[in-house]
């Protein structure tokens, strides 16, 4: 296990933590990570496109000239697709995109994510927010104070409210419950700030969300 110094909101030491290993401490396995995040953005698509085809339009239900004498290649009706007002051709049609991963995938993919970050030295463990009220002025305080830069995941416990109303309107900052990790939030950050309380470890093990509870999410 590695020791992490524990910094509290205005960024001086608090002690040390040490780092599970099985979540913190794994080679990162880029297939998985790249399957699982292309799962996750798949899941996000709407999937609500739609087009007409020739027999969804409307008119063109009378054949347009007689088959045969006008000079002209013969047509059945002026709503074929290669008429203007016409129907579409192997237009989309509404459908999911969503893919099925298993849960240990999912897993898999989050810790690498962690590890990844734990090794670039780009996770801190603050002891508490302790914000008496919300105040986004105090939560980019904190920020500055414990020297993070950049987009910023901020994982929170699920009764932290003052921290979660504080961070939420922090441009750079992305907010998110503990129960919620996720490799593709991890990997779009440069850093990962965890509370002593959203730690995640093998005995608090990190969510195994699929692609779709994420998204709602």
């Amino acid at each position: 296990m590695a020791e992490l110094t524990i910094k509290n909101a205005a960024g001086k030491e608090a002690g040390t933590v040490e780092l599970d290993a099985a979540v913190f401490g794994l080679e990162p396995n880029v297939p998985v990570m790249h399957q699982v995040v292309t799962a996750q953005l798949a899941a996000r698509r709407a999937g609500t496109q739609s087009t007409k085809t020739r027999s969804e339009v409307r008119g063109g239900g009378a054949k347009p000239y007689r088959q045969k004498g006008t000079g002209n290649a013969r047509q059945g009706s002026i709503r074929a697709p290669q008429y203007s007002g016409g129907g579409i051709a192997l237009g989309p049609k509404p459908r999911k995109y969503d893919q099925k991963t298993p849960k240990k995938m999912v897993k898999l993919a989050t810790r690498s994510a962690l590890s990844d970050r734990a090794a670039e030295g780009k996770v801190v463990v603050v002891d508490s927010w302790d914000f008496e009220t919300p105040k986004t002025k105090l939560a980019k305080q904190a920020l500055d104070a414990l020297d993070v830069a950049g987009n910023v995941l901020v994982v929170l416990a699920h009764d932290d409210v003052n921290a979660l109303l504080s961070f939420r309107n922090l441009p750079s900052v992305q907010v998110i419950d503990a129960g919620e990790l996720n490799a593709y939030d991890v990997l779009c950050s440069d850093w990962v700030v965890f509370t002593k309380a959203s730690l995640p470890s093998d005995e608090a093990p990190v969510a195994a969300a699929t692609a779709e509870e994420s998204e709602e999410a």
